[in-house]
């Protein structure tokens, strides 16, 4: 974003229906529904890329959340704004999929709110990324289990939207794991079933 350009988000109805545009903060603190990104980077022994916020951001400071997150511009694929946020953010590109959509609505305090319907996007990657100290102040790679139970223990360590996505990546694999079981018995059975 070019500095002093005023920074618009895509307002949306509950259907990603596009409404019109808002001005960022304007939008948060009127608690709008608009569009927004949420990348979740894999490495490919599973472990989650989190990134912790840098502590000058505005909201949420020095709180643990997924690989990145962004607002399409206008005109913008969804896409293309997963793949921008990630380079700027985090220093690298990857191949990233859409895997879900989700909405949520909260108050942040601060008179602000995060009312978002947020396309969830996944990729992997193995090297180091090359942290922008303006977004983020850490980062690290942590197993899906482990995750998990921290979240749990730990909430406040971790952004509110982080812990609504994180539910909605937890069911997506345990979908997976559950399709990927079911297929192997429907295999097995039609397997067996040829050999007698």
């Amino acid at each position: 974003m070019e500095k002093g350009k005023e920074e618009r988000v895509i307002l949306v109805d509950e259907n990603d229906k596009e409404m019109g545009t808002e001005e960022k903060m304007k939008a948060h603190v009127e608690n709008k529904m608009h569009r927004a990104i949420s990348v979740f980077v894999f490495n490919s022994k599973g472990e989650m890329m989190l990134q912790r916020r840098a502590m000058s951001k505005y909201h949420s400071p020095g709180l643990w959340f997924n690989t990145c997150c962004t607002h399409p511009r206008l005109g913008e694929e969804n896409i293309d704004a997963a793949k921008r946020r990630l380079k700027e953010e985090m220093g690298f590109e990857c191949e990233l999929k859409e895997i879900f959509s989700f909405t949520y609505n909260i108050e942040l305090g601060k008179n602000l709110y995060e009312n978002e319907f947020d396309h969830v996007f996944f990729g992997t990657f193995d090297g180091e990324p090359n942290l922008n100290p303006d977004e983020t102040d850490d980062y690290k790679f942590v197993s899906i289990a482990e995750l998990e139970k921290d979240a749990k223990e730990n909430p406040d360590n971790y952004t509110y939207w982080f812990r609504v996505a994180l539910e909605r990546v937890l069911d997506y694999f345990r979908n997976k794991e559950r399709d990927k079981k079911d297929m192997d018995k429907e295999k097995e059975s039609k397997n067996s079933g040829e050999m007698q």
